[in-house]
């Protein structure tokens, strides 16, 4: 349960309950966009570079977002209906596996955006040699290995989430790796501002710069949606493991419907600033959308 009954007779503060509706409107239009997103790159050779590729992963990880709070809402659908109990062996197996894609669709996210962090700033800064650096079978590797790795944290996770040996690396992994982008943008930027002093009587080079500087841009954007998203959510699973009985806690948790939503509408939101940045997407969106007329 996401708030103990003690909680509840301890807090004054009332369960903010959003309607199943905005639910699963949400969810269904978080899973067509980022589908979209796929269909795109997939369909136009000219998209088949390690960036967009890396974006795919991240689209796949928004995708599952969206999916797991869709399977949760039914799966409370359905026990209120009384077609399922909370406690049953089937409904726990069901609500691990459920909990293993939650926590696959956070790590994929984080790893994803890692990975487009460090193929922004190699392309930045090793433009000259980046088809030497980023080649397309090391994007894929790379991809391999983040999905590999996540699905065996998630299913690791996922079982032994009872375990405060198992709940704090986990919690502890998210902020890590947001200060190991960050310091990375930090980084990215104070270079950068340097070059463009350098580089400012090359005219062909300042443009590369500045459509470079736009990538590194976009992914700040990036990086701000998915922590304003996840991070209430993140703060619900550490309060409910570490203090479920103060009244403090129990009020934040009452707000829990409200950042399931905020996860699913990370997923919107990512691709519209795919759409609204990139030019190949747009142009990609446009030949789709003028053909299916």
């Amino acid at each position: 349960e996401n708030i103990s009954d003690f909680s509840l007779n301890i807090t004054d503060c009332t369960q903010v309950v959003v309607p199943e509706e905005v639910f699963f409107t949400v969810a269904a239009a978080g899973i067509l966009e980022n589908l979209l997103i796929l269909i795109a790159v997939a369909r136009n050779k000219n998209l088949h570079l390690p960036m967009y590729f890396f974006i795919c992963s991240l689209a796949i990880s928004d995708m599952l977002g969206s999916l797991y709070k869709t399977l949760e809402n039914i799966f409370i659908i359905l026990c209120e209906m009384g077609y399922l109990t909370r406690h049953g062996d089937f409904e726990k197996k069901l609500d691990d596996a459920m909990d293993s894609m939650f926590i696959l669709s956070l790590l994929g996210s984080i790893f994803s955006l890692l990975a487009i962090a460090a193929d922004r700033y190699i392309t930045i800064f090793y433009a000259l040699r980046y088809h030497n650096i980023m080649t397309l079978r090391r994007a894929l590797v790379i991809l391999a290995i983040i999905w590999t790795f996540c699905a065996g944290s998630s299913i690791a996770i996922a079982l032994f989430s009872y375990e405060a040996a198992t709940v704090i690396p986990f919690t502890i992994l998210f902020p890590l790796m947001m200060f190991f982008i960050l310091c990375l943008y930090v980084h990215m930027f104070l270079l950068a501002r340097s070059h463009a002093k350098k580089i400012a009587s090359l005219p062909t080079s300042t443009v590369h710069h500045r459509t470079n500087m736009k990538g590194a841009i976009t992914l700040t954007i990036f990086l701000g949606v998915f922590l304003c998203c996840w991070a209430p959510f993140v703060l619900h699973i550490l309060l409910a493991r570490f203090c479920p009985h103060n009244p403090y806690c129990a009020c934040y948790m009452s707000i829990f419907h409200v950042n399931g939503t905020l996860i699913m509408c990370n997923a919107i939101i990512n691709p519209m600033i795919f759409a609204f940045r990139s030019p190949e997407l747009r142009s990609t969106f446009k030949k789709m959308f003028y053909c299916s007329r």
